[in-house]
């Protein structure tokens, strides 16, 4: 009795492959033509100076910077890829073709892109059988010589990487040189600041998406989820898609600081938080907030609420300058909202008092930071050290958020009943210019009245 081959499989409810199947898979094919032409990753020569700036860090050391790996989301079914910020950032390379691929700065500072290339159709059989990486699976990808021109690196074979112990800082890994690939972001160039305000553009007709919706989402029994599926429409029809996790928070949903499960009806008689960005294909995002009301109108104790937290909003914003203290605009929102609370008799104590360090009672209604650093990631360089960004000073070309909110909790007895369950979020982007700052979301409203007529304009096709 002769043993037969073992039967190979793509996956796990696939069909065997047949030894002539797998002969008959080898030939056949055309001449592959070279991809469509593309133009290299824009500006090449911004890629190699980040990189050398980089490596000006570390004299003479060997870094690695990998763009991640594939996550499994369930059993063989991975997450959307997306490549880490720091290995964007110094390659430019954003797409989903990325997993598993390092740039490594020799220390001579010849920069190497390790990747996986494009296989051929005359071995192996990967090119349809590995439903990760497959060509007949997912696509094409480039090989040497095309990713070299798209690039301009030299690029090398992902398996012929030496990743062992002491070859190198790895970025994944090692705390300093993560730090600095964080501090190096902290200034934005003028791409990047057209970048982040493309995405602000984007975002805002995603709001206005969500505002010509209400009807239908009103109707739903799940309104919030209808809100979040039309904000992604937007995001991935005009860039990578969300920047982070939609916030379409109705009613006491909006009291939870990141709602995202975005389960619930919407009620006329309640408000809407909002907080949404999308994120270009070159990965940087927008971040706005809007709290709308769903009747179109704001009940007078909604508009109370609302009118405390855009003052507290306007105090910040009026604090940006370079030179300012990073937490000087957080003191100035958070010094609005003390003696706004107090004033309604919420705080029990001045709001002074309140604002002590050693107390920070008020921060039982509002409890976060009032904004953060803004760019390739939501929470942008959040790996840098303290005396550089959160003790440290602004300075032109930062881009951040100004975010001021109120979450009045449903169930917290010390709050009168007409005020328990609003949350009230404002939240916009701004540049730090050589004189204060610019807010690139000035087409969204942000007054109560600014942002009602902006409704009823929308909902009823008036200009």
């Amino acid at each position: 009795m002769t043993s037969r081959a073992p039967q190979l499989h793509t996956g796990s409810h696939d069909l065997p492959v047949s030894d002539a199947l797998a002969a008959f898979m080898t030939g056949g094919w055309a001449t592959t033509a070279p991809l469509p032409d593309e133009p290299p990753t824009p500006d090449l020569a911004r890629f190699a100076a980040r990189r050398a700036r980089l490596s000006a860090h570390f004299p003479g050391e060997r870094l690695l910077v990998p763009a991640g790996e594939l996550t499994v989301r369930s059993h063989d079914c991975d997450h959307r890829f997306r490549p880490h910020s720091a290995y964007a950032w110094l390659t430019g390379l954003t797409g989903e073709d990325q997993p598993g691929h390092v740039l490594v700065l020799e220390p001579d500072g010849e920069a190497v892109l390790y990747l996986r290339p494009r296989p051929p159709r005359d071995g192996g059989g990967a090119f349809y059988r590995d439903r990760r990486y497959g060509e007949f699976w997912v696509g094409r990808r480039p090989d040497l010589a095309e990713a070299e021109r798209r690039t301009g690196l030299r690029c090398a074979h992902l398996d012929d990487l030496d990743r062992r112990r002491g070859s190198g800082r790895d970025a994944a890994l090692d705390t300093e040189l993560a730090c600095v690939l964080s501090e190096l972001r902290l200034i934005k160039d003028d791409w990047e600041v057209d970048q982040l305000q493309q995405a602000v553009a984007h975002t805002t007709a995603g709001f206005e998406d969500v505002v010509r919706a209400l009807p239908a989402a009103l109707r739903h029994p799940r309104g919030e989820r209808w809100i979040e599926g039309v904000f992604h429409l937007r995001a991935r029809a005009e860039g990578n898609g969300t920047g982070y996790e939609t916030i379409a928070a109705a009613g006491a949903h909006a009291c939870v600081l990141h709602w995202t499960r975005n389960d619930g009806p919407l009620d006329p008689r309640q408000l809407l938080l909002l907080d949404a960005g999308v994120e270009t294909d070159a990965l940087y995002t927008a971040d706005l907030t809007r709290t709308l009301p769903l009747s179109g109108r704001f009940s007078p104790v909604q508009r109370r609420v609302y009118e405390l937290v855009l003052a507290a909003q306007d105090a910040g914003i009026a604090a940006l300058k370079p030179g300012a203290s990073f937490r000087d605009f957080h003191r100035a929102c958070s010094g609005v909202l003390a003696e706004g609370l107090a004033d309604w008799g919420v705080l029990r104590v001045p709001a002074r008092e309140a604002l002590a360090a050693d107390s920070g009672l008020y921060r039982r209604y509002t409890l976060c930071s009032s904004g953060h650093m803004l760019g390739l990631d939501v929470h942008d360089c959040a790996r840098s050290r303290a005396e550089q960004y959160l003790d440290g000073v602004l300075a032109e070309g930062q881009v951040l958020t100004v975010e001021p909110g109120l979450y009045l909790q449903p169930d917290d007895t010390t709050l009168p009943p007409e005020l328990r369950g609003i949350g009230v979020r404002i939240e916009d982007d701004l540049v730090i210019t050589a004189d204060g700052a610019r807010l690139m979301s000035s087409s969204l409203p942000r007054t109560a009245d600014a942002v009602e007529e902006w409704m009823d304009g929308l909902l009823t096709g008036r200009p």
